[in-house]
């Protein structure tokens, strides 16, 4: 075959065929084509974000993000608020809302503003490497609101926003949720009621190099044993008379836990554990005081962890096995558990949530980009998203990254174009389904 014949075969397949990153449809291109064309904008909008310390604690620092990414959404045609959550002691949160025409899916967008890296943390600023950027909360989640920020302006520079019904809730206290919860949480789950979907834009899950979808996300429930036992001197431990001591009754509990609570989908963790003549839990349960003597039956043992789960129905039994558990006293020692009700939900991986995967799919196949399987729950920490899972949801249209959560945070910036694209084109189709009827 003659060199001109191949070539203009090749030209025909490559007509025939839309490029990679490239759709069919033309809104959906211009989309593509926006947000290609503002990457230095939302590159500096992210580096701008990251030199800002917004640590939970850090009320002014969450504050100023606010205010960064307030005009990002008015010049789009949202109204925007700011809660203040001071009856919660947190900084607040930002909450933009877009009328659409009425008839579509309203869609519930959420990141958060905060990260885990207080002002006295040693890991600040940014530096970038080629495509790897290192920052406090470059991947959780400040590079998740500008994929957020990006995909809306692609979708206002394509004309399909203007008809789309959106709320963006942007909490600032995720990684530190104040508390009571359910004050702290009003204004997300009052906006999941008025919302059909919920997008949430925490970091992009890879598995072995490939993207995958979060359907869903565990609870996390924390919980504290409180052990008391007869004390007296060490000569006498675990003789009938005197007993074992708190410490041994705490020690039988974790370890039975370890033994009969194993079922796929929970975690169970110890945190911290304290026993002695004495021994109490500060005030922030984040450690504690205990005393006593190598000569001494410990008289008081504490513990506090967390559980994990997959469902509500899977949380209730795994409680239920923990009560008998704890139950089970040793000789002249006694022990509870209390278990918070300030826990974060889980989202279950409903029927839903696997049809808005396959709508992701269905976007990934006009980029031209592999489709992506769902992925393991257990990858993921608890999430705000869960307390709105009365909803359809998906999880992870955030920045891929490592390191969530410790210094050397770090995100890939060849993830931003592709989940602004993914988004911008879901959220747009789903904006075009006919809204549900209740």
């Amino acid at each position: 075959m003659r060199a001109s014949v191949v070539l203009a075969a090749l030209a025909a397949v490559a007509l025939a065929s839309p490029a990679f990153g490239a759709p069919k449809d033309p809104v959906e291109r211009k989309m593509v084509a926006t947000i290609e064309a503002e990457r230095a904008r939302s590159l500096k909008l992210l580096e701008d974000l990251v030199r800002v310390n917004s640590g939970t604690m850090n009320l002014a620092g969450v504050e100023q993000v606010g205010r960064m990414l307030r005009p990002e959404f008015e010049q789009l045609g949202f109204e925007v608020r700011w809660v203040p959550m001071a009856k919660v002691g947190r900084a607040g949160h930002l909450i933009a809302t877009h009328k659409g025409n009425g008839r579509g899916k309203r869609i519930l967008l959420i990141g958060h503003l905060d990260t885990v890296f207080e002002p006295d943390s040693p890991f600040q600023g940014w530096k970038r490497d080629g495509d790897i950027v290192e920052g406090p909360g470059v991947g959780d989640m400040k590079g998740g609101d500008v994929v957020m920020v990006a995909a809306l302006r692609a979708m206002h520079a394509a004309g399909t926003l203007k008809d789309a019904d959106i709320t963006v809730v942007l909490t600032g206290d995720e990684e530190k949720p104040g508390a009571p919860l359910a004050e702290a949480r009003a204004d997300l789950i009052a906006a999941g009621r008025a919302s059909d979907v919920a997008l949430d834009f925490e970091g992009l899950s890879r598995v072995d190099g490939r993207d995958v979808g979060s359907i869903a996300r565990r609870s996390s429930t924390s919980w504290t044993i409180r052990a008391t036992a007869k004390s007296g001197h060490s000569s006498g431990v675990c003789k009938p008379n005197a007993g074992c001591g708190a410490i041994y009754e705490l020690a039988r509990i974790v370890d039975e836990f370890r033994r009969e609570l194993p079922e796929p989908n929970l975690t169970y963790n110890v945190g911290v554990i304290l026993g002695g003549a004495q021994a109490a839990l500060n005030a922030g349960d984040t450690g504690g005081e205990a005393s006593g003597k190598p000569n001494i039956i410990a008289a008081e043992a504490v513990a506090r962890g967390d559980i994990r789960t997959l469902s509500t129905e899977q949380e209730a039994r795994v409680r239920a096995k923990m009560q008998a558990i704890v139950g089970r006293h040793l000789e002249h020692a006694k022990a509870e558990i209390e278990f918070s009700d300030d826990g974060y939900p889980p989202m279950a991986p409903t029927e839903g949530n696997k049809a808005l995967l396959a709508k992701l799919n269905a976007v990934n196949a006009a980029l031209g980009v592999p489709e992506m399987p769902a992925g393991d729950p257990a990858n993921r920490g608890a999430g705000d998203i869960s307390f709105v899972a009365f909803i359809d949801g998906l999880v992870g249209l955030g920045l891929a990254g490592e390191g969530s959560h410790a210094p050397g945070e770090t995100a890939d910036l060849k993830s931003l174009d592709l989940q602004a694209k993914r988004a911008a084109l879901l959220i747009t189709r789903l904006s075009r389904e006919p809204r549900p009827k209740r």
